[in-house]
């Protein structure tokens, strides 16, 4: 297993992909994941932490939608997400690109 910083950091800042193009978010990191985990040292822990929140994101997204229609706050829940989407991510590639564990908060541990 080779140490491979700066793509740990891309895996993390690919979920930006969903801000540029609306998609892609959640696949680039996934593919990344799976096809390196075993080739760059500490890419399984980084990729099921992204996948994780990035699967959280989308049922918390899911949930939102209904909250919308019935009282309005699923807006203000889906804005917060969509902040959250776009935060987490560029705060995690700076941790990982000093050499720190990331950490999503609000990520449910779907994938262990």
């Amino acid at each position: 297993m080779k140490k491979d910083r700066q793509l740990l950091v891309f895996t993390h800042l690919s979920q930006l992909l969903d801000v540029v193009t609306g998609f892609g978010g959640f696949i680039v990191p996934l593919i990344l994941w799976i096809t390196q985990k075993d080739k760059v040292l500490a890419m399984d822990e980084h990729g099921k932490s992204i996948v994780n929140f990035q699967l959280s994101m989308l049922i918390y997204g899911i949930i939102c939608i209904p909250l919308t229609f019935l009282f309005g706050l699923g807006a203000l829940g889906l804005a917060v997400i969509g902040i959250l989407c776009i935060v987490f991510p560029i705060i995690n590639a700076i941790k990982v690109n000093d050499g720190e564990s990331p950490s999503y908060p609000l990520s449910l541990e779907i994938i262990k």
